[in-house]
């Protein structure tokens, strides 16, 4: 997680991100807000609202409007390696969030701080020599019967490839299968993950989203969620 590298392409993000995934049909707003409604849909059905929230490698703030939205008397803090993406997100969202830098490898807040913890494509990013650290890290800062959800783009999927592919600052980036990404969750001490694929018909066939929620445990799916729950001690 070289905080270069991620400078270098902030202010480039959303029309880099945009033109990498024109197959789909969709923007990136898209892709933002469907996990933001999957992670507040999957709480509701627990009845658990989250007191504080940490948006781990929240880069230029895409998921904050609508965490905000839907958690609005939660806390959430931002983290990042890149100040810049940081400087652009607290431009973009002034009050609405806490921005915090990090070394790219201690999250540099108490254990046990935080009820949910999410983090959108970041890991493909990261060298795997750090992965199972960091994801240590995240379930360090997490609060006991807390929940982390982690999104990642589904190599099994053609269209994901391609977009993955042709973007610029996915360049270095390394996809993760679910069967990999459930085996580092393990070994960080965060077991009994649930993988859920997602995004399955692209915007011209938007009309059979509806199937969608049938088609959950098949891993071809343009994306996928793995959710945790710390056990409480």
């Amino acid at each position: 997680m070289l905080e270069a590298e991620f400078d270098q392409f902030a202010r480039e993000y959303q029309e880099q991100h945009a033109a990498s995934i024109r197959l789909s049909g969709e923007t990136p707003e898209f892709f933002a807000k469907y996990k933001i409604d999957d992670v507040a849909a999957t709480l509701a059905q627990a009845g658990v609202t989250p007191r504080r929230i940490l948006d781990f490698g929240a880069g230029v703030g895409n998921s904050l409007g609508h965490m905000r939205r839907a958690f609005p008397d939660s806390e959430i803090v931002l983290l990042d390696p890149s100040r810049e993406s940081l400087d652009i997100a607290r431009k973009r969202f002034p009050g609405q969030g806490v921005f915090a830098h990090f070394d790219g490898k201690t999250i540099p807040f108490a254990d046990g701080s935080f009820d949910l913890a999410f983090a959108a494509c970041v890991f493909h990013h990261i060298p795997e020599t750090l992965q199972v650290g960091l994801l240590a890290e995240i379930g360090r800062v997490m609060a006991d019967g807390g929940s982390f959800f982690l999104f990642e783009h589904n190599p099994w999927n053609p269209l994901t490839t391609h977009a993955v592919r042709n973007c610029a600052f996915d360049e270095n980036a390394v996809l993760i299968t679910s069967r990999e990404m459930r085996g580092r969750l393990a070994a960080a001490g965060l077991s009994n993950t649930r993988i859920v694929y997602r995004i399955f018909f692209p915007r011209l066939l938007a009309r059979l989203r509806p199937l969608e929620r049938f088609l959950t445990k098949i891993p071809v799916g343009a994306q996928y969620f793995a959710h945790v729950v710390k056990p409480a001690v």
